[in-house]
């Protein structure tokens, strides 16, 4: 571990739902939450004023509901959310060539790989202009952490929440982590929480007292070791720049389950093109399929094929799902279903013969032609989820409030306005049209941004 605090981690605050309160006025300082809205949704993000009511992420939303019946519940926009992530993390690599990526909200960075922090004040200065030009840039908070190691990096974050920044200097360590709960350590869960619970152990000072031997003792060698050694505050785990992808998949969650084996085979049919074109889009090939069904009473069933080489054609994806659905007993419903491809290289190798006796699908994968007409509504029947953009012609920019029964209700404003009026309009009315989201900051002449729009309550820069 290194005696000098320069591995930095970003933790964006409550990210879906602060980008959500950014890009609509008259959401900001009120509970937020984002997630699958359906009776089987879970919480993806709730913003900090819904957090008070116990809403957190992977809560079922219907839980959510009852506990904050009046907050604001939206779908994910997750392309917003993406481009949002790319401009935070492109000013992570501007800092080191070792940025590593967890998730579209969170990211290690190892200061010191890029010359920009040798010790405790340059690293600080470090983070606080990063969060300064994080805000300036996207509208948004983000809390750092900044610690000798990853882990203890990442802890420093949680402590900083929201919009905040902790430093842990270099040699105490061991006093931080000691009164705090074994769940902070990464991967002590539930189960292990329990375990070590029933065992005495409550603190990390405790687990360190326990010893190294106590520890296998009760989880086994790999854990107990690993665990221990956190306990002690020693990780000696780098910053990784690139993580290998080690699979492709895609899945849906069925607000109802199908019964209907002949609907089954054209969901998997459907998911096998999906993973495809995600696949191609990624330039990579498998060469294990894998099926996964979740089934009416939650048990959840996996199945795979190995090819005798890896392959990105949709038709040898499909009829490999196909046939791994076969061996799969989906009497009583199917709640889940996905499509897999591990195994994977950068390269194809086409054999006829051992992949599939159809013909080959040529040319570049394009949307599937043979998904269920019901899935495509006529134009009479468009969609407008919870929270996503749309233009009308003569009320301008807009987002969708609700819909239902016919009728779909907007509120027209934008980041950078007041909250805005409320209207009612027919689903198909003719003026009303989906929309780009717009951006959360005032543009400046020179393309830069001038300032923050202000999910936090700062004013724009005019």
């Amino acid at each position: 571990m290194r005696n000098a605090p320069t591995i930095l981690h970003l933790d964006m605050d409550a990210f879906f739902a602060s980008a959500e309160q950014a890009s609509k006025p008259s959401l900001r300082g009120k509970a937020v939450i984002v997630g699958g809205l359906g009776p089987r949704g879970v919480v993806a993000t709730a913003s900090y004023e819904a957090r008070v009511f116990g809403v957190h992420s992977a809560m079922p939303m219907a839980q959510a509901r009852r506990l904050a019946p009046n907050a604001a519940y939206l779908v994910p926009r997750f392309a917003f959310y993406r481009s949002i992530s790319e401009q935070v993390m492109g000013l992570l690599r501007s800092l080191s060539p070792l940025v590593e990526p967890l998730s579209l909200d969170e990211a290690f960075v190892d200061l010191e790989a890029g010359g920009a922090a040798r010790d405790a004040d340059s690293a600080r200065l470090v983070g606080a202009r990063l969060r300064a030009d994080i805000l300036a840039v996207t509208g948004l908070t983000g809390s750092v952490g900044l610690a000798a190691s990853k882990m203890l990096a990442k802890i420093a974050s949680e402590q900083a929440k929201p919009d905040g920044l902790v430093l842990i200097e270099p040699g105490t360590e061991r006093g931080l982590l000691e009164p705090m709960p074994v769940r902070t350590l990464p991967g002590v869960g539930p189960a292990t929480g329990d375990h070590l619970r029933r065992a005495g152990i409550h603190t990390v000072g405790e687990l360190a007292e326990a010893g190294e031997d106590e520890l296998v003792r009760l989880l086994g060698k790999a854990h107990g070791h690993a665990l221990y050694a956190m306990a002690l505050a020693h990780d000696e785990r780098a910053v990784v720049a690139e993580r290998e992808t080690k699979s492709v998949s895609v899945e849906d969650t069925y607000d109802v389950d199908i019964h209907d084996r002949l609907r089954v085979g054209l969901e998997v049919q459907r998911l096998a093109d999906r993973c495809v074109r995600r696949l191609r889009g990624s330039g990579l090939s498998g060469r294990t399929i894998v099926l996964k069904v979740r089934r009416y009473d939650f048990s959840t069933l996996t199945r795979s094929e190995t090819l005798r080489g890896p392959t990105d054609d949709p038709a040898v994806v499909r009829e490999a799902a196909a046939r791994l659905l076969d061996s799969v007993d989906t009497t009583g419903g199917v709640r889940l279903l996905g499509v897999g491809v591990t195994g994977l290289a950068d390269y194809t190798q086409e054999d006829l013969f051992a992949q599939a006796a159809g013909a080959r699908a040529e040319g570049p994968l394009e949307e599937p032609a043979d998904e269920p007409a019901e899935e495509r509504p006529a134009p009479a029947e468009r969609r407008w989820p919870s929270g996503h953009d749309v233009r009308h012609a003569e009320y301008g920019h807009g987002w969708v409030q609700g819909s239902g029964l016919g009728r779909v209700t907007v509120r027209f404003e934008t980041p950078l306005s007041g909250p805005g009026r409320v209207r009612t309009f027919r689903v198909d009315d003719p003026d009303l049209e989906p929309a780009d989201p717009l951006p959360l900051v005032r543009r400046r002449p020179d393309g830069a941004e001038g300032g923050a729009c202000a999910a936090n309550g700062a004013a724009p820069v005019v």
